[in-house]
C-alpha cells in the first residue's frame, strides 16, 4: 500500500483536530524561534553608531562585527538537521533557546569588541538552528488540513521579530533621551538594546516545555505509544492511530537520501535546476535587502536624520514588511510564484533607483535636501514593499518545490548555504562601500534587481498547482 492510500485509509489527509486551538497553540510556539531568528538578526541595527563610536573602529571592522552572526547561521543550520534526528526538535529548541539567551547576555555586557563578536556567532548559531527546526517541526505536527496555514506561523514570526525589534530600540533610545551611548538600567543604551532578547528567549525555552514532541521523531526512535497520543492530541480521535503510524513508518522508509553527489552532472558542475536555486537566494540577498534592517538606522543618520527619527523610520520600516508579506501570502498561490517575483523585481528596481538619485546629492547642513531625503525615505519603503510582497516569500516557496525529490533536501542545503554566503557578503560590504560612494552602492543593487527579472523569465519555471512529484 503507498503513503498515499495509507493517508486517505487513515483519514490523515481531512482530519479536523477537536481542539484547533491547542495545535495552533503548538505551532505559535514552535514559531517563536522565528521570532527570535528576526529579532536577533535585527536588533544590531539599534547598536551599529553606538558599536562603532565605543570601540573607535572603521567600516571594514564594524562590517564584521555585524556580519559575523552569519557564520554562525551557516553552521547552526547545517548541523540543527542532524541535531534533530539525534536528539529530536524539542531538545533541539530548547538548546537554540539557550544559546539566544546566552548571546544576549553576552552582547549586553561586552568586556571587548572581540567576545562581542563571539556573542553574535553564538547568537547567529542559534538563528541558523531556529531556521531549520521550526518549519521542520510545524509540517510534521500540523494536521494535513491545516499545514499550509500553519506552516506560514514561521514566516510572519520572522518579519513580527524584525517590527518587535525595531519598536524596542526605539523605545529603549527614547528612554534613554535619544542617546545610543546614555545611560539605562546601568549599562549604555545599546547594551540595553542587546540584552532585552533575553526575554523572548526565555519564553521560547519555556514554551518548548508546554509542546509534544514530533511524532515523526518518536516513531523514528521507537516510541510508538507516545507517538500515537500526539497523533490522537493533534489530529483528532476519528483518525486511525495504527494506520497513522505505519504511513509514517512506510514513508520515512521510502524516503530518498539525498547527498551532493547527486547534484553533479554536466560540465558545470551542479545540475541546471541546482544553480537555479543558487541564483534564486543570490539575487534574493544582492539587492541589498539586509541592509535595510541591519544598517538602516545608521544609513538615516548618514544623511542627516537624528536617531530618534532614524529608529523610528527603521520601525516603520518593518511594518512595510509585515504588510507585504501578508500580501505575499495573499497572493503567492492565485497569481503564482513567477509573476509575483517579476512584480516584485520592478518594483524594487523603482525604489533602489530612487534611493541612488536621491543620495546622489550632496549634503546641505549635514542633511539631505528636503524634496531628496523625503523621495529616499519614501523610496525606501517602497523597496521593502515589493521586496516583502514577493522575493522574500517566494523565493522559500520555491526552494520547496522546484527541487525533484531525489535532490530535494541536498539542493535545499546547498541554495540555503548560498544565501547566507550572499547575505555575508552584502553585510560585510555595506560600510566600505556606503563610506565610499553611497549612491553607485544603490545603483548596484538595483542593478541586481533589475537581472533578477529576464533571470526568473528565462530560468525559473513556475510551480504553481504543480505536486511535487512533478518536479523533474
Amino acid at each position: 500500500m503507498t503513503s498515499t492510500a495509507q493517508a486517505s485509509g487513515s483519514g490523515a489527509r481531512d482530519a479536523h483536530p477537536e481542539h484547533l486551538a491547542h495545535v495552533v497553540f503548538i505551532a505559535a510556539a514552535a514559531a517563536m524561534g522565528g521570532f527570535l531568528f528576526g529579532y536577533d538578526s535585527a536588533v544590531i541595527n539599534g547598536a551599529v553608531e553606538a558599536i562603532r563610536d565605543r570601540y573607535d573602529i572603521g567600516p571594514a571592522a564594524l562590517a564584521q562585527v555585524i556580519a559575523i552572526a552569519l557564520i554562525g547561521c551557516a553552521v547552526g543550520a547545517a548541523t540543527a538537521g542532524r541535531t534533530a534526528d539525534r536528539i529530536g526538535r524539542i531538545r533541539s529548541m530548547q538548546i537554540a533557546a539557550v544559546l539566544f539567551t546566552i548571546s544576549a547576555v553576552g552582547s549586553a555586557l561586552p568586556f571587548a569588541l572581540w567576545d562581542l563578536a563571539l556573542w553574535r556567532v553564538v547568537g547567529g548559531f542559534a538563528i541558523g538552528m531556529a531556521s531549520v527546526i521550526g518549519p521542520a517541526y510545524i509540517a510534521e505536527v500540523a494536521p494535513a488540513a491545516y499545514r499550509g496555514r500553519l506552516g506560514s506561523f514561521q514566516q510572519a514570526a520572522i518579519v513580527i521579530g524584525i517590527a518587535v525589534s525595531q519598536l524596542v530600540n526605539w523605545g529603549i533610545l527614547n528612554a534613554a533621551g535619544g542617546d545610543q551611548r546614555g545611560e539605562l538600567l546601568g549599562l549604555e543604551a545599546w547594551q540595553v538594546m542587546l540584552g532585552v532578547m533575553v526575554v523572548p528567549a526565555v519564553l521560547y525555552g519555556l514554551l518548548s516545555f508546554a509542546i509534544p514532541e514530533s511524532p515523526r521523531f518518536l516513531i523514528s526512535a521507537g516510541k510508538d505509544a507516545r507517538a500515537r497520543k500526539v497523533l490522537a492530541e493533534i489530529e483528532g480521535g476519528d483518525v486511525d492511530l495504527d494506520a497513522r503510524v505505519a504511513e509514517i513508518e512506510v514513508a520515512m522508509r521510502s524516503e530518498h537520501k539525498s547527498t551532493f553527489r547527486d547534484l553533479l552532472g554536466g560540465g558545470s558542475f551542479f545540475k541546471p535546476i541546482v544553480w537555479v536555486g543558487i541564483g534564486l537566494s543570490v539575487f534574493q540577498q544582492f539587492v541589498g535587502i539586509n541592509v535595510a534592517f541591519y544598517y538602516s538606522s545608521t544609513l538615516w543618520q548618514s544623511v542627516g536624520v537624528d536617531p530618534a527619527e532614524s529608529f523610528f523610520y527603521s520601525f516603520t520600516t518593518s511594518i512595510i514588511n509585515i504588510l507585504g508579506t501578508v500580501i505575499a501570502m495573499i497572493f503567492v498561490d492565485r497569481l503564482g510564484r513567477r509573476p509575483l517575483a517579476v512584480i516584485g523585481s520592478v518594483g524594487m528596481v523603482v525604489g533602489l533607483a530612487l534611493e541612488a538619485w536621491a543620495f546622489s546629492y550632496d549634503l546641505v547642513d549635514g542633511r539631505l535636501p528636503a524634496a531628496q531625503g523625503w523621495i529616499a525615505l519614501i523610496a525606501a519603503h517602497v523597496f521593502v514593499l515589493f521586496f516583502a510582497l514577493s522575493w522574500g516569500v517566494v523565493v522559500w516557496v520555491m526552494l520547496g518545490e522546484m527541487f525533484p525529490n531525489k535532490l530535494r533536501a541536498a539542493a535545499l542545503g546547498v541554495a540555503a548555504s548560498a544565501q547566507w554566503i550572499a547575505n555575508w557578503a552584502i553585510t560585510a560590504s555595506f560600510p566600505s562601500l556606503a563610506d565610499w560612494n553611497l549612491s553607485v552602492t544603490y545603483v548596484i543593487y538595483a542593478g541586481f534587481a533589475a537581472l533578477s527579472v529576464p533571470f526568473v523569465l528565462k530560468f525559473v519555471k513556475e510551480t504553481k498547482g504543480k505536486a511535487l512529484e512533478e518536479m523533474g
